[in-house]
């Protein structure tokens, strides 16, 4: 079974999280929801705040497969100036395991060169923070074992590109047509 931790820091966006904690679960793809925070709770950009299974130290990610940081600020700055984050996202790109970030958060990948001749996607106000990348401007797109979305609004189309990349295009089209997703 395929392990994916999303990284969730205070002032994360609700909807790019969680959409992507709802539909992987729905396709049966373990999550797991680790704070980078000293608390379990986290809260969101817009005031939702959220229990999490696991404090960052508690996690050895070297039992999962995905990494996924959502955006929202001032989350994707939160996780960004995290060191244990910035480590963890680096060994899982240069080891070949998926790194998948939207919104906001593909700065991050960037600010650790992580891009550099990949095809992306981010929020438009962050094309400008994204270093040596071919900005494609597509809602999801995964190149490599990077996947990059686009925001909230993008949040489905994030969520099933990563169904897609760990449990294949068909399942991905199962949990698209389970949700009514066009």
């Amino acid at each position: 079974m395929k392990k994916v931790s999303v990284l969730l820091a205070n002032g994360f966006e609700e909807i790019e999280a969680l959409t992507v904690v709802d539909l992987l679960r729905r396709a049966r793809i373990y999550v797991d929801t680790v704070s980078i925070a000293d608390e379990y709770m986290v809260c969101g950009s817009h005031g939702i705040t959220v229990q999490t299974e696991d404090l960052f130290e508690e996690v050895n990610f070297a039992e999962f497969d995905m990494i996924v940081l959502p955006g929202g600020l001032p989350g994707t700055t939160n996780l960004g100036s995290h060191s244990g984050v910035r480590r963890v996202v680096k060994d899982f790109a240069e080891s070949g395991k998926y790194v998948a970030a939207i919104c906001a958060a593909p700065t991050v990948l960037s600010d650790l060169g992580l891009l550099k001749g990949k095809r992306v996607t981010c929020y438009p106000d962050m094309e400008k923070k994204i270093q040596g990348a071919v900005l494609t401007g597509a809602p999801a797109i995964a190149d490599g074992n990077i996947v990059t979305g686009q925001g909230a609004g993008a949040a489905v189309d994030f969520a099933l590109e990563l169904i897609a990349v760990l449990d294949g295009a068909e399942k991905a089209g199962e949990i698209a047509e389970a949700i009514i997703y066009h």
